[in-house]
């Protein structure tokens, strides 16, 4: 009998040893990334695999669904098995998932930025680290654009752009080309319009008006100038207004495949149309009337990983592992560049291969004012541009006023500033 209980001890012993007998190790940990961008999943995956392969740390990556980023990270995070890793849009966003967020100022992660404008701070407090710094304009099928008589230099104002727009549509069938791609309403593509063509106007009231933070109301100054570049956009597009949310909309596709010129994009986008040469690719500002001379690209970021201090301490430093690895490591950083085209904000960061961002880096150095990321301070921002998107695509089948679209923006920006203030 006290032999058996002997082995019983020791097979006991062995059990605790290796973390219950099969159990996880405690002292390991995990990591499981919600990722924003759909574009990067299979990236993101790929590189959880090789870290995995490394390191012997299991790194789940999960993707939200465009527009659903919102949701299904309110959806996640009180589940037990919870994102240890996720993204905040921004300042404002933080006031939401600030109880969620670990203070990464003593984290190797925080000590690879290049600089502390990256960061969302609160005091002394790190709670967010860009990973990516990104520009969005309309990227110009150049081939096309001279095909139609132009240059990319021609196209300098916004009336230049409506005479070149309206010049391509005047001669569609003879050209065999649209001047704009889709601008597709339904949930895969509206951010473009809701948020980054909204932009536009947001950004220029905030300059005039001295806006530095998140505003209780806007009073829709250049919503007029909106509604003029909408109105070219959708009267000059390879679809009929009328079909915006329909799903079947691809502009990445119709682009790539030279039904248009013009494709109201970002940086990240060049993955998706390479595929027609960078020497026939080209990048505009998003002209709208105002201050046009010497206008550059709209950019910035909204894009911070956080993570999760409700984790456990030991998934917290597996993902501490995690990012570090990411953004000094050789397998991290090359991905980060050439398979996601990201520009980072790390020491280490390697230079990206990508049209797009090269030209955005020219426009800098011309000396073009910046168009910044304005909308980064909406109020409840998936609410409000549901409500934008509604009234812009009634206007845009005629089923709607463009009285409406103002409501929305101007409306709509109060009374989800109050419920978000209440």
């Amino acid at each position: 009998m006290k032999k058996f209980l002997s082995i019983v001890l020791a097979l006991l012993t062995l059990c605790l040893l290796f973390s219950g007998c099969g159990g996880k190790k405690d002292d390991t940990g995990s990591v499981y990334y919600l990722n924003f961008k759909p574009e990067q999943d299979e990236a993101w995956k790929k590189l959880a695999s090789a870290y995995t392969e490394e390191t012997g740390v299991e790194v789940k990556v999960v993707t939200a669904a465009e527009g659903k980023y919102e949701e299904t990270l309110t959806a996640e995070i009180d589940k037990s098995s919870a994102p240890t890793l996720f993204q905040i849009s921004g300042q404002i966003a933080l006031d939401s998932w600030k109880d969620y967020c670990l203070d990464l100022k003593d984290t190797d992660v925080y000590r690879e930025l290049t600089s502390d404008d990256f960061a969302i701070k609160d005091g002394d407090a790190v709670y967010g680290i860009a990973y990516v710094y990104e520009g969005y304009g309309l990227i110009v099928n150049k081939k096309l654009l001279e095909k139609a008589g132009y240059k990319v230099e021609d196209i300098t104002s916004f009336a230049k752009l409506r005479e070149v727009a309206e010049s391509i549509t005047a001669r569609k069938a003879e050209l065999g080309f649209s001047a704009f791609t889709s601008a597709g309403l339904a949930s895969s593509s509206s951010w473009r319009f809701s948020g980054h063509l909204a932009n536009m106007p947001l950004f220029y009231e905030f300059e005039a008006d001295g806006i530095k933070e998140q505003p209780a109301t806007i009073k829709g100054t250049y919503l007029d100038n909106f509604k003029a570049l909408w109105d070219l956009y959708i009267n000059n597009s390879t679809i009929d207004p009328a079909t915006l949310t329909s799903e079947q909309n691809d502009a990445a596709v119709e682009f790539k495949n030279g039904k248009a010129v013009f494709y109201q994009n970002g940086t990240w986008e060049y993955g998706n149309i390479a595929s027609i040469g960078d020497e026939n690719i080209g990048y505009l500002p998003i002209y709208t009337g105002v201050r046009d001379e010497k206008q550059g690209l709209c950019c910035g970021t909204e894009n911070y990983w956080a993570v999760n201090k409700t984790a456990s301490e030991a998934d917290i430093n597996a993902t501490l592992d995690f990012l570090k690895w990411v953004v000094t490591s050789e397998k991290g950083t090359k991905a980060l560049a050439e398979d996601m085209g990201f520009v980072s904000p790390f020491k280490s960061a390697k230079p990206v291969d990508n049209v797009l961002c090269n030209i955005m880096n020219d426009y800098v150095e011309e000396g073009r004012y910046n168009v910044s990321w304005a909308f980064n301070h909406t109020p409840n921002v998936e609410t409000w541009r549901n409500g934008v998107v509604s009234a812009l695509a009634a206007y845009s089948a005629g089923t709607g006023d463009w009285e409406a679209v103002k409501k929305a923006f101007i409306d709509g920006w109060a009374e989800q500033y109050k419920i978000s203030h209440q």
